[in-house]
């Protein structure tokens, strides 16, 4: 008899198990939308405004490639080894002196790097979270954010704002009635809108975590990208906040975000905690990348270069927003941000901008529809639109592709 025979299974033979099932968590929160359009609208024919992708030809490309290379040629063993969970001491130092020059006291010490400001959140979620916990959230909100805190277990309520952004007096109703563990936030050209909360608001939402006990998570990866009127502190800043925010910042916006450098400033508590998460989740951020970042950031004029890709950006956000009266049905309103990399538009009702996304793929254009946005009711007649992946003249043509698609749904 062959081993083969020997090993078939027989008619008297039981049916193997069936395999565990997936965890619960993993089909109650899905994936991502944005993800999912830009599989579908990979093609180089598609003008794309749905992925939140920085224009690659902006990149310091020489620069960054020197920075690798020095530290390759200089400390090659210490480059290729393990490092540290909390990150390179030199690489924390010179974050720590940009966060101090814009405003906030920051020692290397008070921060942890991260693989992008995206793992911070999840470090965040496991440190703070127990299922069934409330988050509160701006509404709309950032997509992967619900991801991060619905995968956690948590239950996300949206706070109601305005066109300024969340209503602080709405959030301190909310905190009481809802006992929330945190506050989530994109105050500075928040994505999905662009819209930048005011500072007296930002003041305001300071004191109502001092007054109910409450932690706030302030991320800020577009901040830098200013392309007009007065930079306004971060929430962290004031005093009624510092013990209880949690600032998340991150190279990819304004560097590259192939380097996957984040980091978050917390106080030393919550910190240390978010350190043990990281440790169980990849030991530390890559050593090399790490020491090139610094060695970049040691050798370059990183101010210089944010000017330069911002000055091309605002170039790209007027484009749109003149192109947009023309793209959008008669009735539609949209955002005009101050920086950073989106707008938010509301077509009239019925328009279903989930329902009219594959006839606008066909004109190869493409959006992200509003409503995964919501942590809420949604609504569907919203979209986002990133302005800054394409040339002046290749939003122009998107925007006549955009309106043949709205035209012909």
């Amino acid at each position: 008899m062959t081993l083969a025979a020997e090993s078939a299974p027989t008619a008297s033979s039981p049916a193997p198990a069936p395999v565990p099932p997936l965890a619960a968590r993993v089909s109650a929160v899905g994936g991502s939308p944005v993800r999912d359009i830009l599989a579908v609208t990979a093609r180089p024919e598609v003008i794309n405004f749905a992925g939140g992708l920085p224009a690659p030809e902006l990149f310091d490309t020489e620069g960054v490639a020197a920075a690798f290379r020095d530290v390759l040629a200089e400390s090659p063993a210490r480059a290729l080894q393990y490092s540290t969970t909390e990150g390179e001491p030199a690489l924390r130092a010179a974050l720590a002196a940009r966060t101090t020059a814009r405003g906030l006291p920051t020692d290397a010490g008070d921060l942890l790097v991260t693989n992008g400001s995206q793992q911070a959140l999840s470090l965040l979620a496991t440190a703070l979270l127990e299922p069934g916990d409330t988050v509160l959230v701006e509404n709309p909100c950032y997509l992967a954010a619900l991801q991060a805190f619905g995968f956690a277990g948590a239950r996300i309520v949206p706070v109601p704002g305005d066109p300024d952004g969340m209503d602080p007096a709405a959030l301190a109703e909310l905190v009481v009635r809802e006992r929330p563990r945190l506050l989530y936030t994109v105050p500075t050209f928040h994505n999905p809108t662009g819209r930048t909360l005011p500072a007296e608001r930002r003041a305001a939402i300071a004191a109502v975590a001092a007054r109910h006990g409450l932690w706030i998570v302030e991320d800020d990866p577009y901040g830098e990208l200013r392309f007009e009127g007065e930079r306004v502190p971060w929430i962290a800043a004031h005093d009624d906040a510092r013990d209880r925010t949690v600032l998340l910042g991150s190279l990819s916006k304004v560097m590259a975000p192939g380097l996957r450098i984040g980091w978050l400033r917390a106080p030393a508590a919550l910190r240390r905690a978010c350190a043990v998460a990281k440790q169980s989740a990849d030991l530390h951020t890559p050593t090399v990348t790490q020491l090139a970042a610094a060695r970049y950031l040691a050798d370059r004029d990183l101010d210089a270069h944010v000017a330069r890709v911002a000055r091309a950006y605002a170039g790209r956000r007027d484009a749109m927003l003149a192109g947009l009266p023309a793209a959008l049905p008669e009735g539609s309103s949209w955002t005009r941000p101050e920086g950073g990399m989106f707008l938010w538009a509301r077509l009239p009702e019925p328009y279903d901008t989930t329902a009219l996304l594959p006839t606008v793929v066909r004109e190869d254009v493409a959006y992200v529809p509003g409503a995964p946005f919501h942590a809420g009711e949604p609504d569907r007649a919203t979209l986002r639109l990133c302005f800054v992946t394409q040339t002046p003249e290749e939003i122009a043509e998107g925007l006549r592709r955009l309106a043949r698609g709205l035209a012909a749904a």
